[in-house]
């Protein structure tokens, strides 16, 4: 049953990022929604297309948008939709945007895909399934040093988060081979596919997360919350492969920092006895 929610995030995904690449790159009006974020007719468009599609499909299932919020909100299982993630990217001409679709029952999501139009690729998942991407099985890499780790995170994220947890990124970008602003949905797909090692996001909805919730994982990856909690209905996120998790997770976290007070501390008290 997996197998089947796997292909039919995949079909989803590419017919309403089908539909957005239909506006990418013309002059569009950006509004602004109630939280600052951007939106388009492309946005509404292409979320429109989606709910259809699942109305005609899974009648009987809920649907959770970005544009236009909850439908059946009762229904056992859920379809979630992001039309566009990166619209800021999408409005200025950025390849680096996605269409993002996931089904859950309950807080387990089933499957999971992520659609780049504009750079031709297509990650999927479903749980026990493993992740494809271009209809290839895929895997996070095997890099297990911060040092030749590159690092990526959605940073202007970090003003909306009140700077938390600023700190912890800067260390780890500074720790790292490489530190990319590439954020967004792109950022997963980069760790997923073993080109990138670690993905920060301070400030997140459910439909920024919840296909990489399974893709991540299915691609051997580790994905958590900025507390060490996995769940599609986290507000943050850390996504890295397995190799570097725990030191990735404790550089953002202060924790070697707060390790290195300890060690320093015992040791200036026993010099002042």
């Amino acid at each position: 049953m997996t197998q089947s929610y796997m292909q039919a995030t995949a079909e989803l995904a590419r017919l309403a990022g089908d539909n957005a690449m239909r506006f990418f790159g013309s002059a569009l009006a950006v509004e602004s929604k109630k939280d600052g974020s951007p939106v388009t007719e492309a946005d509404r468009s292409t979320e429109m297309l989606a709910r259809e599609w699942i109305g005609l499909r899974f009648p009987a299932d809920g649907i959770v948008g970005e544009e236009f919020g909850s439908s059946r909100p009762d229904a056992p299982r859920q379809w979630i939709i992001d039309p566009i993630d990166g619209t800021k990217s999408f409005v200025h001409g950025v390849p680096l945007w996605g269409t993002l679709v996931a089904v859950m029952e309950g807080d387990e999501v089933l499957a999971g895909a992520a659609f780049f139009p504009a750079i031709a690729e297509m990650i999927v998942a479903g749980a026990g399934e493993g992740c494809w991407w271009n209809s290839k099985r895929c895997a996070v890499s095997t890099v297990a040093e911060i040092s030749a780790a590159t690092v990526l995170t959605s940073e202007a994220r970090f003003e909306l988060s009140a700077g938390r947890y600023l700190d912890g990124w800067r260390s780890l970008s500074e720790k790292a081979a490489i530190s990319r602003t590439w954020g967004d949905c792109y950022g997963y797909l980069l760790v997923a596919t073993g080109r990138a090692e670690v993905m920060v996001d301070p400030v997140l909805s459910l439909w920024d997360i919840a296909p990489f919730v399974c893709i991540v994982p299915e691609a051997g990856g580790i994905m958590t919350d900025f507390d060490g909690k996995l769940g599609a209905f986290a507000t943050s996120a850390v996504a890295t492969n397995s190799a570097i998790a725990e030191a990735a997770r404790a550089i953002l976290e202060n924790r070697e920092r707060a390790q290195n007070r300890e060690n320093i501390e015992p040791s200036a008290r026993r010099s002042a006895e």
